[in-house]
């Protein structure tokens, strides 16, 4: 699915004159990378809200439409109001077709409600990460990773070299040597007290 983000170049640069492109509901922004010059550009605030709310949008390849020119980027940062929550300034990467890319890929927990750990141990899941770093050609880009959860007990965890991960996509963490825990699931306090009253009394 394309995710289309429409632009035009800004010419007013400054804190006042950005001040003023928000208040006109527009959002100052950039677009850098390649071998092109970095570009100033505005956007209408409430197109890109519509965008910049769905997960896609923060881990996909977008097509940005500047002067009838579309080429492919990536989301690279963005600035919030603290109180409105509307974006202030938002900076785009462009991305090329033969170069690896580092980005942060959402994950998505499936069949917690059938590990053994929370069905027969009464264990409760916790998220250690809720996204991850990954690195691959921009055409493998994965919108979010699934972590199966269906063979998780209690009292132990699902490790990033544990996930199987789409062609041509590696963890860049693994690429470090650091396996690290995504996610586990833990016993209530409670729940281990009553276990172990109900050992004693056997």
């Amino acid at each position: 699915m394309e995710i289309l983000i429409k632009a035009s170049k800004r010419d007013s640069k400054g804190t006042g004159a950005s001040r003023r492109l928000r208040r006109a509901g527009t959002v100052p922004g950039v677009v850098y990378g390649g071998e092109k010059e970095a570009v100033s550009l505005q956007l209408d605030h409430k197109e890109l809200f519509l965008q910049f709310r769905h997960e896609a949008f923060h881990a996909s390849i977008l097509t940005l439409e500047l002067e009838g020119k579309k080429e492919s980027v990536l989301l690279r940062d963005y600035q919030l109001h603290p109180v409105r929550n509307t974006i202030q300034h938002i900076d785009f990467q462009r991305v090329s077709a033969t170069e690896k890319i580092h980005v942060k890929v959402p994950l998505h927990f499936i069949n917690a409600e059938v590990a053994p750990g929370v069905k027969l141990g009464g264990g409760i899941v916790a998220h250690i990460l809720t996204e991850a770093d990954v690195s691959c050609l921009a055409k493998d880009l994965p919108e979010f990773i699934e972590v199966d959860l269906s063979a998780l007990e209690a009292g132990h965890s699902i490790h990033l070299s544990q996930i199987k991960l789409p062609k041509g996509v590696e963890f860049v963490q693994l690429a470090h040597d650091n396996d690290a825990a995504v996610a586990s699931i833990a016993i209530p306090r409670g729940a281990k007290a009553a276990a172990d009253d109900a050992e004693a009394a056997e």
